[in-house]
């Protein structure tokens, strides 16, 4: 069996061993164990860098369309706020879980470990 590319399994929220399981068991919370192939994922952590991706991500494309639409239209206040809240809301929700998953494939591929004992 070929083994997948563990960025293009995280990214689809598949297990960076397999490709095949789940990484996650809620919409963020991380498998303890991958349901097909059995790897531990429970010492798995990316902490904060999905968030920041995101934010810096998700930042430049609403903030730089807001301020487009602000200087070529010059809508009144309401527009934005109906417009680029939800919008903002959907780019991060959306992203947040693709980046978390690619970030904890990345972990995989590159052998990251929290506790090495060298």
């Amino acid at each position: 069996m070929d083994r997948p590319n563990p960025l293009l399994a995280g990214l689809k929220s598949r297990c960076p061993n397999c490709g095949e399981g789940r990484l996650f068991s809620g919409f963020l919370k991380v498998a303890p164990a991958c349901d097909r192939c059995g790897y531990d994922l429970a010492k798995a952590d990316s902490g904060d860098g999905p968030a920041v991706f995101v934010i810096l991500i998700a930042g430049f494309l609403c903030a730089f369309t807001m301020l487009f639409v602000e200087m070529a239209y010059k809508p009144p206040i309401w527009v934005h706020l109906v417009v680029f809240l939800p919008l903002t809301l959907v780019v991060c929700i959306g992203l947040l879980r693709p980046l978390k998953g690619v970030l904890l494939a990345a972990q995989f591929a590159n052998k990251a470990s929290e506790a090495r004992h060298d």
